[in-house]
């Protein structure tokens, strides 16, 4: 067969994953505070970007845009469907505080500095061996105008208390390093959490003198730190006391046999009767299992939710994005049309143009992303109506697909928008992954959420008297009655999750008064 050359045209559709694409994905993931922290940097390094500092109607010009928000805000609210408030009008429309007018420019100077006229000295008042210049922070009359937050003491870390010790005790600059190493590799607990094999080979030094300078370090203040392990920790108290004797040691070998309440055996293993092993349990409760907390933490950040939600006459829901949490950016299209003007080179225009659509981009795809949170914030609400009017018992089975379905989105896409996004509810401030629950099949054809059914096994094992204490089997039977069908290890699933212990232990606990 001969080889013959021919045209042919042919047409093909593939699926194409550009940057920009890939990038509006990852925003819809990213949480409020990961966004605002994208966005600075897009603000830093795009000129074409600026900050949207909010709209401010002007009553002269007759600007609409405020009445129009508010009609929407207070529209009269369907008889079936969720408020939603165009989220874009709204971040628009919001009507910012009047900027403050300039000071004004007839302060007298002089009160604050006085200054000689020949050698630019401050002058010093008669009789008073005191410069009359202002100090930084300070006023002319004394006063402090620094914040309050920096008028305040800060606490002292375990760290930087551990760190002056191993300055004041250790002398050998040597064994300070390795001090300091050490105060790096504890928890917050107080604990070390490190490998000593690992450190003496990063250090250069023997084994030997790491565990030396580690033996040092536990004599330190709070006593207990240092320790890898709560025997330990519990030890070096005990010791500092002089109270750790064979008896105590051996208590402490077998603290798994104390928190099951095996009292018996652990007379045997102590060699003391139930007096002394009273007395022995009394000095234990008395130390610190975890000195390193009485000292400062990192301090907690608030939880910011990314939609609120509040209910409206009509006996419906109000949704609406927090608009505290979105960053709001504009494009700056006349600084565009004058730079535009002046620049004539190849290089220089497609350098202005790139950052025009990647600035046309970001405003685009944050719009997107807010429109979509929205939506499927509204989706969540509508389905776990019962939940948010009658309690956790009604939270009703949901997955990715039955969202993604309503809302007519891919399960990926609900997936990202719902990871790292929190709802303020009348009944609190909700994850939206805990809306997303397991089903358990009801006797009757009606399924029952996970969380719900947890909820009602807490319920009932604290409902429980001390001699009647439900076993796991009981529970069950309970909630076979009720139409729940769930298993025997379901439901020990579910107590360990939430750290309630077996009906042997509670039934120890509850007949000792715990």
């Amino acid at each position: 067969m001969a080889a013959t050359q021919r045209l042919e045209l042919r047409q093909s559709q593939s699926l194409v994953m550009t940057p920009q694409l890939q990038q509006a994905i990852k925003l819809l993931q990213l949480s409020n505070t990961e966004l605002v922290a994208y966005v600075e940097s897009e603000l830093e390094r795009n000129p074409l970007l600026e900050r949207d500092d909010g709209f401010e109607p002007s009553p002269e010009a007759g600007d609409s845009r405020g009445s129009q928000a508010l009609e929407e805000t207070f529209a009269p609210l369907s008889p079936t469907a969720v408020t939603e408030p165009d989220s874009v009008d709204r971040l628009n429309s919001e009507n910012d505080a009047a900027t403050p007018q300039d000071a004004p420019l007839d302060t007298e100077y002089e009160n604050l500095y006085n200054h000689d006229s020949t050698n630019d000295m401050p002058q010093v008042a008669p009789g008073l061996g005191v410069s009359t210049r202002t100090l930084p922070g300070r006023t002319a009359q004394g006063g402090d105008e620094r914040d309050y937050d920096q008028t305040l003491r800060q606490a002292t870390t375990l760290r930087q208390f551990l760190l002056d010790q191993v300055q004041i005790s250790i002398a050998d600059p040597v064994e300070r390093i390795i001090g300091a190493h050490l105060v790096d590799m504890l928890d917050e607990s107080g604990y070390l959490v490190g490998d000593l094999e690992a450190l003496s080979d990063m250090l250069g030094v023997p084994r030997q003198r790491v565990e030396d300078a580690l033996q040092t370090l536990r004599g330190f203040e709070p006593t207990g730190v240092f320790a890898r392990s709560l025997g330990e920790c519990l030890a070096i108290q005990l010791s500092e006391r002089d109270r750790l004797d064979p008896a105590m040691r051996a208590l402490l070998d077998n603290l798994d046999l104390l928190a099951k309440a095996e009292y018996g055996a652990l007379q045997r293993i102590c060699g003391v009767d139930r007096e002394d092993l009273s007395d022995m349990l009394t000095e234990i409760r008395a130390l610190n299992p975890k000195p390193g907390l009485d000292f400062a933490q990192e301090p907690a950040h608030p939880l910011v939710p990314d939609v609120l939600m509040r209910p409206v006459p009509g006996d419906k829901w109000f949704v609406e994005l927090n608009s505290e949490t979105l960053p709001r950016v504009l494009v700056n299209q006349s600084y565009y049309g004058e730079v535009s003007r002046q620049i004539s080179g190849k290089s220089d225009r497609e350098y202005l143009s790139d950052h025009l659509n990647q600035a046309n981009w970001l405003v685009k795809a944050l719009h997107q992303r807010a429109t979509t949170i929205l939506k499927v914030a509204r989706e969540i609400v509508r389905q776990q109506d019962a939940f948010f009017r009658r309690g956790i018992e009604f939270l009703r089975p949901l997955t990715l697909k039955d969202i993604a379905e309503a809302v007519e989105l891919h399960e990926s896409t609900v997936s990202r928008v719902t990871s790292n996004k929190y709802i303020a509810t009348p009944r609190g401030t909700f994850e939206f992954k805990y809306f997303f629950t397991a089903a358990i099949a009801g006797s009757d054809g009606v399924s029952h959420s996970a969380e719900s059914i947890r909820h009602r096994i807490k319920g009932l094992i604290d409902a429980e008297k001390r001699n009647n204490i439900l076993s796991d089997d009981t529970i069950v039977e309970i909630l076979r009655r009720d139409g729940v069908e769930i298993a025997r290890r379901t439901v020990a699933k579910y107590r360990d999750s939430m750290r309630i212990p077996s009906s042997v232990q509670r039934r120890r606990d509850k007949g000792r008064g715990v």
